[in-house]
């Protein structure tokens, strides 16, 4: 494995060289067998999402489609890449490490997040690292681009290979666009406050896209300081971008973080930035594609419904309207895209990872808990299953409590299963052998009623509002059982140790 000087790293725990651009993590992908190229021609209406989704249930390779046909029968200029985030190896590569360092990344990001003091002058010099890689944060700004060597002031967004995923889709969709906005009392040159964000973006003209960004994002926030002032909102829809600064857009960072800025912590360099033609926004330089654009402050038109990843489609609702006035483009751009669904996909796939991530930032909040799952079929984070260190009665519950109240983005989370540290969270047979033997209904279980919850979940009977549900599967102690407790069945660790000798000398029995 080609590693990089200790000297040059940025990331202390960083094993992968850096990724400043989509290519680079395409090359390295390739000379590890990632990357398959697809000569046949392949439509972008419905086919070309049935070909991704058929391969990334399989946990195959990046997908390079080099003949893609356009709605209207045509052949696209550029190919479309797909499934670069479809296996978590490939997803912790575009972070800089190997699946086993996932952990350590978590941990220093959340002493990045929240640092102690130091103590002393050796604590102080072993933190440099640290230091490094906050500095390396910060943005190079320069005056030529490679995603600038083709400029066009007339654009015709139906000549972008732009998929129609689902066949109740609306129409054609961007789906890895990373929007980067500012709000009005900004400046161009303001990158810290910058808000990146991977947001719904529908094709419904020649030069015009809806852009489908929740009240709560920072898209939505940015655009209601500019409505408040009567004024345009400048955007750039930045297509391609390298891996970190997708992860990033991804991620749900503090809102007082810029994603452009905090994606040379992962990348391996300091981004680097480039003055949009058309808008007052810096952009990144090395992207495939970057639209350029004005959204109204008040024109809306009605978006969807398109195919989501509760893996129903969702209503077609009013979202602000950008109007395009410029499209960038290295000389021989890649289009990268991707699908929305029921998972397996690749937000369910990068959400697997970013759970790993955040457990030490979870465990610096709430000290007790192990490990934590958001198993993907329940679409990510609707179900919660977490091990504990169990010592006093009613420790199950606080858990809960703390995790709906402290935790924001485990608002959206209906329910929770609490099982013992003996217990994996991420093997349901473990799970259901908790549930039938630690935890009895009329006592174990908690619901709420009234909480926040995601408009997307058609089962909840207000929109917005719903209830939760807990469930204690711990062993109970204490003042939780008037009952004596059953002992776990375990083999002693001597006839264990006698039993993995006697069959590893033993042929045909393992």
């Amino acid at each position: 494995m080609l590693r990089q000087p200790k000297s040059e790293r940025s990331l202390p725990i960083r094993t992968l060289p850096p990724f400043p651009t989509l290519r680079a993590f395409l090359d390295w992908n390739s000379d590890q067998g990632q990357v398959a190229g697809l000569p046949d021609p392949v439509s972008v209406r419905h086919q070309m999402t049935a070909v991704h989704r058929a391969v990334l249930e399989r946990g195959g390779p990046i997908l390079r489609f080099d003949h893609p046909v356009l709605e209207n029968g045509m052949r696209a200029q550029m190919p479309v890449v797909v499934n670069i985030f479809g296996a978590p190896e490939r997803v912790a590569a575009g972070l800089g490490v190997t699946p086993d360092g996932l952990d350590d990344l978590g941990g220093f990001l959340a002493a990045l997040r929240t640092p102690s003091p130091p103590d002393g002058m050796r604590d102080a010099l072993s933190r440099w690292p640290m230091l490094k890689a906050a500095m390396s944060t910060r943005p190079k700004l320069v005056k030529k681009a490679p995603v600038q060597q083709n400029v066009a002031s007339k654009v015709d967004l139906r000549s972008l290979p732009v998929q129609t995923h689902w066949p109740g889709d609306a129409g054609p969709l961007i789906t890895w666009p990373v929007v980067v906005t500012r709000p009005h009392d900004s400046k161009a040159t303001d990158v810290s406050r910058y808000n990146a964000g991977i947001y719904r973006a529908q094709v419904i003209g020649h030069d015009r896209i809806i852009m489908r960004w929740l009240a709560h994002r920072g898209g939505a926030a940015h655009h209601r300081s500019w409505r408040q002032a009567g004024a345009a909102m400048p955007v750039a829809i930045v297509l391609g971008a390298d891996p970190a600064t997708l992860l990033c857009a991804a991620l749900p960072l503090p809102e007082t973080v810029s994603e452009l800025s905090f994606a040379g912590v992962f990348s391996g360099a300091r981004p680097r930035l480039v003055p949009a033609k058309t808008v007052p926004l810096m952009v990144p330089a090395d992207a495939e594609i970057v639209i350029e654009g004005w959204v109204d402050p008040t024109l809306t038109a009605p978006e969807g419904p398109f195919g989501d990843h509760t893996g129903y489609y969702n209503q077609a609702e009013p979202f602000p309207v950008m109007t395009v006035s410029a499209l960038t483009t290295r000389a021989d751009p890649l289009y990268l895209s991707t699908y929305t669904g029921r998972p397996p996909d690749e937000p369910a796939i990068i959400g697997e990872v970013f759970n790993r991530l955040a457990l030490p930032v979870i465990r610096g909040q709430i000290p007790e808990i192990r490990d934590l799952w958001l198993p993907p079929a329940a679409c990510s984070y609707r179900i919660a299953v977490i091990s504990i260190d169990k010592r006093y009665p009613g420790q199950a519950r606080r858990v809960m409590m703390a995790l709906w109240g402290m935790l924001p983005q485990f608002s959206y989370t209906k329910m929770i299963i609490v099982v013992d540290d003996d217990i994996d969270p991420r093997n349901w047979d473990d799970i259901a052998w908790a549930l039938a033997t630690r935890m009895d209904p009329g006592r174990d279980v908690m619901t709420l009623e009234q909480t926040p919850m995601d408009y997307l979940d058609f089962a909840s009977p207000e929109e917005g509002l719903a209830g939760k549900i807990g469930i204690d599967a711990t062993n109970k102690i204490g003042a939780e059982t008037t009952r004596e407790w059953g002992a776990v069945m375990q083999t002693a660790p001597e006839d264990a140790a006698f039993a993995a000798d006697l069959l590893a000398r033993c042929e045909g029995l393992v």
